[in-house]
């Protein structure tokens, strides 16, 4: 069976920058050290639908939803998570992949 990947999705408000850039330095290494990789990291947004108004999105993938749950309840990211409420507001949601997307064919759920 393939691995899917799985996407960790924050919707973040910025409190205080200096408090923003440590935990940014710390949740960088502790994401990279836990296979992620940073798909969106900042950046514009162009709302095209409904009421959503993100400041600013973060996209990080991992290997498998079980990486990404080691990774959030890891030593590691725990120093990030020790200025995260000094240095920003979020939503965050962890969601299931899929695996090579020419493979999988849409099945209605899709955009």
């Amino acid at each position: 069976m393939q691995t899917m990947p799985a996407y960790l999705i924050s919707d973040v408000s910025a409190r205080d920058a200096e408090a923003l850039q440590t935990y940014r330095t710390r949740a960088a290494a502790s994401i990279a050290h836990y296979g992620g990789r940073y798909l969106v990291r900042g950046g514009s947004i162009e709302p095209l639908e409904g009421g959503w108004t993100p400041r600013m999105i973060i996209v990080v993938e991992f290997p498998d939803l079980e990486r990404a749950r080691i990774w959030y309840r890891s030593p590691e990211y725990a120093s990030a998570l020790a200025v995260r409420d000094q240095a920003l507001s979020r939503n965050l949601i962890l969601v299931d992949g899929i695996g090579d997307p020419l493979e999988s064919p849409l099945d209605g759920d899709g955009a």
